[in-house]
Order: C-alpha cells, then structure tokens, then sequence
C-alpha cells in the first residue's frame, strides 16, 4: 500500500507495523526494513523541516519522526539487546550459566562501598585490605574503581568476599551506577557524626534500582559527637530500617580508622548473602564477566581489571572485551602475583589485549582469536554510529536559515585523555551535563586512554579552538612541543570536579552578554525654554535619582512613552553646565527632541550587563 504523496515523493506505508532499528541507523538502513527507495525518505525529511542524507547516522527523535509519517511504529535496540543478538549470531549465550543444576558451585559475594564523599569508604577498605589507598588520592578522593578480594572466617570455613571500591564524588554518579549493577551485596558507609547526607542517599537508590540487599557501615563511631542512633533514625525514612528496631537491614558500628568493628561488617555481609542470595555459577564454562576498570600501562600495553562472574579465565584464553581483544597473555591477583586461573566473583588484572576497553564493557571468552576480532569489530562498528548519531544534533531547515542570520552557535570543543577508562568516561559524562543554555553547545571530539599524543594536538588544531583536557597525564616530549609551537591549549587536573567548574566557567565566559535597563533618575518638566540653533529645553526638577549628562532618556507623557532613545545632550545648572544633578535640584535638560510639554517626565536610564547565573 502507498502512502499519499509528500511533495510528489511516495513511499510505502506501515499500517502499524513495528520495525526495529539499531542506535546510529541511517535512512538507508530503514530503507531496507521497508523496501523503499533511501532518495525518497531523504526527500520526505526535507518536507518535514529535516536535512538527513540517506548514510547518516540519525537520532531516535529523526527515525520516530519520519516513522509516524509513514505510520510505522520504531523500536530502536537498545544497547544491551545489541549485544545480546551480536552474540547470539555467533552462537554465544552471555549472562546465563550453561549446563545442569549440578554443574553450579556456591561462589563469593561481589560487594560495592558506596556512600558520601569524606565518609570513609576508602579508609574502610584500607582496614580491611590492610593497605594504604588513601595516600596515592588526590584530594583525598578515589579516582579509579578498583575491586579486591578478601579472605574471613564465618561460621568455622574459609570464606572469601569481593569489594568493588566506587568513586565518592557527584560526578562520578555513572560508575557509581555500573558498580550497583556489577555487585550482589551494597554497602552503605555513612559517618556516625555527620549523618545522611544528599550523596548517601544517591549511593542508596542507586543500590535500591538494582535491587541489591543493603548493609550500612555506621563509620567513625569513636568521634565525639558521634552518633549512630540518629543514623539509624534517618535511614528508615529511606526505607532502611535496623534489625534492631524490627526491620532486616543490618547496622554495623565501625571505626576503619581504629579497625575496629571491620570482622563484624564481613559477617553481616555473609550473613545478608547467605539469607537473601543463593550465589552460585558454573565454573566448568568459558569466563564471561565485567571489566571494572583499564588503562594504559607504559610496559605493559592496555590491561583491564575484569571480574569474573561466571566460568573459569585462564591464561592463553582468547577474549573480546567491548571494542577490545586478544589472548590472555597474563593474570595479576589484587596483590599483584601472578594467577594461572580466575574462577567466578574473582577480579584479576588481563594483560594481552589489542587496545583499552571502557569500564563496565562485558568481556567474554571466545574459540578462537578470530571471532574474538570479528565480535569486536561489529561492536566498534555499531558504538561508532550511535556515537556519530548522539554527536550530531538534528538541524532544521529554520534553523539553518537562522543561523545564516546571525551567525553559528558558539562551540566549546574537548579532546579528553585519561589514565584510566573509567575516569574518562566519567568525567566525559560530567562535563556533557553542564547546561548554560542554548546559545553555547560543548562537544567532545575524542577521549581517549593514554598520554597526550601529536594526534591529539593534531586534532585540536585542525578544529580550531578545542582544549586538550588531561586528566592524570602529561603529554609526549614531541606532543608538547607542537602544542607550544602552535598555541593549542592543554588544561591538567588530577581531581574531576576541578575540571567540571573550569569547562563550565569557560562555557559561560562563552555566553554573549545580557543587558538589563537601571534606571538612573526622572526628572519633572516645569517649564520648556526655546534656545536659538539647539531647540527646546526642558528646565526640570529632578524627582528621583540622579540625572547624568550622556545617558539615555526616554518622555513619558500620562504615563505613556512618546519619545523613545534619546540622549541627555546638555545638561545645566543655572547658567553652568553640569554632568549631574541630584534629586530635589533644579536643572535644564537638553534631549534633543522639541516637543516636550509641561508636566512630561525625562526618565534617564542605563544598559547594564547582567552577570550570568
């Protein structure tokens, strides 16, 4: 059946039909779903007020609006069911324990600290790994996921327990999200002397929509002023109620500063898992898993913390991990000895991949080191173009006409290099959600992992005014050299949230300026004098304010305006010129408009700039 003609263009209609389309697709891309000519569907958007050519990546909003033109209901595949068909197509099943009952094994808790920055989690972890994170942070804030396993006796056995240590700052609220995602167990640090604060209660809903059991950490209980009960009395308006007041949250009082109270926390931990969680995995598959975190070792090459969540990893294993892969060349436990074997909830370190993944990447093992690239080529492919079609903002036709008028939208452009994936990301999130309105756009042509190269100096000169941000890295001898050599600006920070109030102050600084009207005086017309070669002259009484030669004035008449964009040309006090005359005083006032009358009010005013927000 076809559809009506748009602009003399036919095309075929859906009557309700459902057509799925992955992120990024073009119009060609629908074009094949439908039988339809891609030259027809590109003529049908520029009817619509759209300019799309057919190999395009586009957005969601382009591909819904051109479906409910040809009535065709668009589903756009979501980024995990990409993967899942990628997968499937080559006969790989991702995220399900193969085999019988009797192949799964009980495995450890994964088991994510959250909570508010400054509350402890890190010297939580300090105590309980008996090592000393908190001195390589900068400011005192973790910078990087890490995950670590443990060792405890519970209940007369040996049992082991994994930690994915999460970033405690606001802009890390997207890797704080993946770590809820990754664990089986959250724990909520919260200091007994300061009490539920905004970014506690962010850390609980991110744990609450994973629906993962929660235990609280009631940390720094030795501090005067401390006191545990009013955390217990706060949480239960979150739905976190102590299993001493009747609910089956577990509370335990801790001091990682002094250690004490940290043998209490990993039996609580064991204890809600064993209670509410049956963990088990079969580990006789092939590994499949989460890379928590990666970055770029000068000797090494690219190397990824992964965690094991199902099978058994072994060295000489070929593995495709988002966009990255190779062979496991080697395996570092958390205390950096080597492993032949990691089996389920076992983080270790992978040495042997072709490039960096992102943290939160699945990785799973693979036949053979050809699937391994194929997989992940389709998947660098795919993340390309939803990379291409999120990018692009969609431009209208009014738009364009508009932008002909008055020139482009200011531009902040970023080249954003890390020392670790996960920081990247981060930080690229971050600094994409700071909002100044529509006259300034900030985009982020590359971020990557790793030092500052000449391409990316390259880069940024060949998009003129983009800033090169480093995040714990430094440039190459020969990088820094042509970024001197050609003025390019390379910004470093070690602390996120420092970067996020430098970009957004930059953008701002962007902004054009905003005026307001002050009003400076009015002045009453008391009677109006007749000078030869200059004209009337209005001899006034100032009523309000001050009166100041040079300004803007405008005559108000019965309280309308009849004379609008005048200057205060002369102004004069008795037979003197004056440049300002105060409220109560007399004056003559020169406007350079000859129809003034008694009883009219000269209001003079002045165009401020408005400090932006």
């Amino acid at each position: 059946m076809q559809a009506p003609a748009i602009g003399g263009v036919q095309a075929p209609r859906g009557g309700g039909q459902t057509i799925r389309l992955p992120r990024g697709a073009s119009l060609s891309d629908f074009a094949d779903k439908i039988g339809a000519n891609p030259a027809s569907l590109v003529q049908i958007m520029l009817h619509l007020g759209e300019m799309v050519t057919a190999t395009q990546s586009v957005n969601e909003e382009t591909l819904q609006l051109l479906g409910a033109e040809l009535d065709y209901v668009i589903q756009v595949v979501s980024p995990e069911e990409e993967d899942r068909e990628l997968l499937e197509s080559f006969a790989i099943e991702f995220g399900e324990d193969e085999g019988d009952e009797g192949d799964l094994a009980a495995r450890p808790p994964v088991v994510t600290v959250m909570g508010h920055v400054d509350h402890g989690k890190t010297k939580l972890l300090d105590a309980i790994r008996n090592t000393n994170m908190v001195a390589r942070e900068a400011g005192g804030i973790t910078q990087h996921i890490g995950a670590y396993q443990v060792e405890t006796q519970h209940e007369g056995q040996d049992r082991r327990v994994t930690f994915i240590d999460t970033p405690g700052h606001e802009a890390f609220t997207a890797m704080r999200a993946r770590g809820a995602q990754a664990t089986d167990i959250a724990v909520l640090v919260v200091a007994a002397d300061d009490g539920v604060k905004p970014q506690t209660i962010e850390a609980l809903n991110h744990a609450q929509a994973a629906a993962v059991p929660v235990v609280v950490a009631v940390n720094k209980v030795d501090k005067e002023g401390a006191d545990p009960g009013k955390v217990r009395a706060q949480l239960t308006e979150y739905g976190l109620v102590a299993e001493e007041y009747g609910g089956s949250t577990m509370f335990v009082d801790i001091s990682a500063k002094n250690g004490t109270g940290i043998e209490n926390l990993l039996e609580a931990i064991l204890l809600t898992a064993d209670a509410e969680l049956q963990l088990r995995a079969n580990p006789s598959m092939d590994a499949q898993g989460l890379a928590i975190e990666a970055n770029l070792d000068k000797g090494r090459g690219p190397v990824a913390t992964v965690l094991v969540q199902r099978g058994t990893l072994r060295v000489g294993d070929s593995i495709v991990c988002g966009e990255a892969f190779g062979r496991v060349r080697a395996m570092l436990d958390d205390n950096g000895e080597a492993v032949t074997e990691a089996g389920p909830s076992r983080p270790v370190l992978v040495m042997g991949l072709t490039a960096v993944p992102s943290a939160g990447d699945n990785f799973i093992v693979v036949t053979d080191d050809r699937m391994a690239r194929q997989i992940a080529q389709q998947r660098a492919a795919r993340q390309r173009s939803a990379d291409m079609a999120r990018s692009g903002r969609r431009r209208t036709l009014e738009e364009l006409f508009k932008d002909m008028e008055k020139g482009q939208v200011d531009e902040l452009k970023l080249i954003i290099k890390g020392d670790v994936s996960g920081s990247v990301e981060a930080l690229e999130d971050a600094l994409l959600k700071i909002d100044v309105g529509e006259e300034v756009n900030l985009r982020v042509l590359h971020r990557a992992v790793g030092a500052i190269t000449e391409y990316d100096v390259n880069l940024a000169i060949a998009d003129e005014n983009a800033v090169i941000i480093g995040f714990n890295v430094r440039p190459e001898v020969r990088a820094r050299d042509l970024a001197e050599r050609e003025g390019v600006d390379i910004r470093y920070y070690s602390v996120i949230y420092q970067a996020i109030e430098e970009v957004e102050a930059a953008l701002k600084g962007m902004l054009k300026p905003e005026f307001e009207e002050v009003q400076m005086g009015t002045a009453e017309v008391r009677e109006v004098f007749k000078v030869p070669k200059i004209g009337n002259v209005a001899g006034c009484l100032v009523r309000s304010g001050t009166i100041v030669r040079n300004s803007k004035a405008r005559i108000i008449r019965d309280n309308a305006v009849v004379a609008d964009n005048l200057t205060v040309s002369s102004l004069r006090r008795f037979k003197d010129d004056s440049t300002e005359v105060r409220e109560g005083f007399e004056c003559g006032i020169g406007v350079g408009y000859n129809d003034i009358k008694l009883d009219d009010v000269i209001e003079t005013f002045e165009m401020r700039e408005k400090p932006r927000a």
